[in-house]
């Protein structure tokens, strides 16, 4: 039977829990966002972990991510040896941080489709008022002729 993970797929998730805890705990630079660990893969050969985090806030995350990630990729050897203190493997992962703008995307697609419902529900409306005007007209009309 097939494992329903790889390895390097548990290897990812457990370095990313830990990672999210060590980040909000241990890093204590004044810098650093509101820092969301969104994701982590790991090389075949466990050399590498590619993390990817987001940073909350407004339109100015982007750039506050940025700063994030370089000041995380300074802290990687530190961060390095705690997640060897708590994860017992023979090899750790070097750490490699990225910023992750999928969730500021999502938000900003979840805006225009926002946008482009209430637009169509505003002209539906005013199709609905003409409609309704237009077709009290012809009633009148057929009512009148018929009478």
């Amino acid at each position: 039977m097939a494992r329903e993970f790889s390895r390097t797929q548990r290897i990812a998730e457990q370095l990313q829990r830990e990672l999210a805890q060590l980040i909000q705990q241990e890093v204590k630079d004044p810098r650093l966002g509101l820092v969301t660990v969104s994701g982590a893969k790991v090389s075949r050969d466990l050399s590498y972990a590619d993390i990817y985090v987001t940073v909350m806030g407004n339109e100015e995350a982007q750039a506050q991510g940025e700063v994030s990630v370089k000041i995380l990729n300074r802290a990687a050897g530190f961060l390095r040896g705690r997640v060897a203190q708590a994860i017992k493997m023979r090899v750790v992962p070097q750490l490699r941080f990225h910023y992750d703008a999928s969730v500021m995307r999502g938000n900003y697609m979840s805006s225009l489709i926002e946008q482009a419902v209430s637009e169509d529900k505003q002209r539906q409306g005013d199709r609905g008022d003409a409609g309704a005007d237009s077709s009290s007209d012809t009633s009148s009309d057929n009512n009148g002729g018929e009478g």
